[in-house]
């Protein structure tokens, strides 16, 4: 029963349909469970709650992320599935914080759209991303003066920095950013990874990031390697 229950959210993961009222991808679905009630049907069976994170949220997302590498999705199907796993993320929660569903962070990622910038999609998709891979995220929000996320980071203990910028003109409050780090004398303690449309691997060894992450699911393989791996 667990089984086909855990297939049905990959499925309306795959959809993008968050709840019974949305049509999904390719047919019209309304009326039948989405992402969201499908996870509280799992809880309510006593399904293991990482079973529902990691088997269900988690891998749709990683097809849905194949899917877009292929072409086969474009970014308004791949936000529909992460609005989606957000929602349901939000269900969860609770149930990841005590009791069965408890486990250790992988590490603590503090995420930003810096200064000046009020974009927050590609930031918030990549939150839902890392929270799915088990990583503690504080998310900011936009317009984050460097000072600000410097305190943050401080009084959080994180060991991951993300940065996000859609604009040109708002590219240098990532550098001063790093900038700050150093100047708190807590560079070495952090690593820091950028992404945003203007941005690139080379703007990243530029200003002195870890990493450049072209995509939510590229930032999730790098959150990964440098748990594992340090970073560089």
């Amino acid at each position: 029963m667990s089984e086909d229950l855990i297939s049905q959210i990959i499925e309306n993961v795959l959809q993008g349909r968050r709840n019974k009222n949305d049509e999904g991808l390719d047919d019209d679905l309304t009326g039948q469970p989405g992402v969201v009630e499908l996870v509280e049907e799992g809880l309510q069976q006593g399904v293991d709650v990482e079973k529902i994170l990691v088997d269900g949220l988690s891998h749709g997302m990683n097809l849905v992320g194949e899917k877009y590498e292929k072409g086969e999705y474009f970014i308004p199907d791949m936000l529909a599935a992460a609005e989606a796993v957000g929602e349901a993320m939000e269900v969860l929660e609770p149930h990841l914080a005590s009791g069965e569903g408890a486990r250790e962070s992988k590490a603590k990622v503090v995420m930003a759209t810096v200064e000046k910038d009020q974009h927050d999609i590609g930031k918030n998709l990549v939150c839902i991303m890392l929270r799915g891979a088990g990583f503690s995220v504080v998310d900011m929000g936009v317009n984050v003066p460097a000072p600000r996320i410097i305190e943050t980071m401080k009084e959080e203990n994180a060991q991951i920095l993300g940065l996000s910028a859609l604009l040109d003109t708002t590219m240098p409050f990532m550098a001063q950013t790093i900038e700050e780090l150093e100047k708190e004398g807590i560079r070495d303690k952090v690593k820091v990874m950028i992404g945003g449309a203007p941005t690139s691997e080379e703007f990243a060894r530029e200003i002195g990031a870890d990493a450049h992450g072209k995509d939510a699911f590229a930032a999730v393989k790098i959150a990964e390697k440098m748990t594992t791996e340090g970073g560089r």
